[in-house]
């Protein structure tokens, strides 16, 4: 299984103006985060988990040449935003994407991206086949997986295992029947928004005890903001286990 991070980064403390930041002047490309989403390649298929704003150009510079599934984790527009690009996708394999998420996930999709689900659509539109998932094992086009049921403050959202990968983004509580999906994973990619508390993401210090707490092996933090600070300061602070992702970090399970 191949592992590609798409994006590492968040739209939570972007700074819509120029910004004089440490982490905003870094030329230090681990600092220069697209909104967080994985690739994962696994048994001859190629699936995305996430389609944010930055989709297009993510596809571009990993070479992604065949999209199998997109997989969510939760409706907000920092992870949905970019879906009508797959569209490239639609004509290059002349078959429809499928699509894999919870009802709600999908109902909100199907509202911002109408046009593509519509009984008489336009030419060149994208095609989408939609998969409804609850919170129990499913496979993706073969891919068995497990999600994970998290919560982002009052929004649960879905992380997910394969093999020995799990992959959890947006979150800042795990419950502990859903920590037990959790447990042997070789890799565990964690949501670390900044070193302070939040009210819907995993502080470096919560992500870090929950690391922990749960014993694994290697563990990546992501959905990074510029405010956890610069990527080889906060390296120089991390346990031997665990490691800030960055945007273009392959790893091979």
């Amino acid at each position: 299984m191949k592992i590609t991070f798409l994006g590492t980064g968040t739209s939570q403390g972007i700074p819509v103006i120029a910004c004089d930041c440490a982490v905003c002047r870094s030329t230090d490309f681990h600092d220069k985060r697209l909104r967080t989403s994985v690739w994962i390649q696994v048994h001859g298929k190629s699936i995305v988990i996430d389609s944010g704003p930055d989709f297009r150009q993510q596809m571009l510079r990993a070479n992604v040449r065949e999209l199998d599934a997109i997989l969510y984790t939760h409706q907000h527009k920092d992870h949905t935003a970019g879906l009508d690009d797959a569209r490239a996708f639609n004509h290059r394999q002349q078959k429809d994407i499928p699509l894999y998420g919870r009802q709600e996930v999908l109902n909100q999709i199907q509202v911002e991206f109408a046009y593509a689900f519509s009984d008489r659509r336009y030419p060149g539109v994208p095609h989408f086949e939609l998969h409804v998932i609850e919170n129990e094992p499913f496979e993706a086009q073969g891919i068995p997986f497990v999600p994970i049921e998290v919560m982002h403050h009052k929004l649960a959202v879905y992380g997910y295992r394969v093999g020995d990968f799990t992959y959890i983004t947006d979150a800042n509580f795990v419950s502990e029947i859903e920590q037990e999906k959790i447990l042997g994973s070789r890799v565990l990619v964690l949501d670390t928004l900044q070193k302070e508390p939040h009210l819907s993401h995993f502080s470096l210090a919560e992500a870090l005890e929950l690391i922990d707490k749960l014993n694994i092996e290697t563990a990546y933090l992501t959905h990074i903001s510029h405010k956890l600070g610069l990527h080889a300061e906060v390296e120089q602070e991390l346990p031997p286990n665990v490691h800030l992702a960055y945007d273009g970090l392959v790893l091979e399970l």
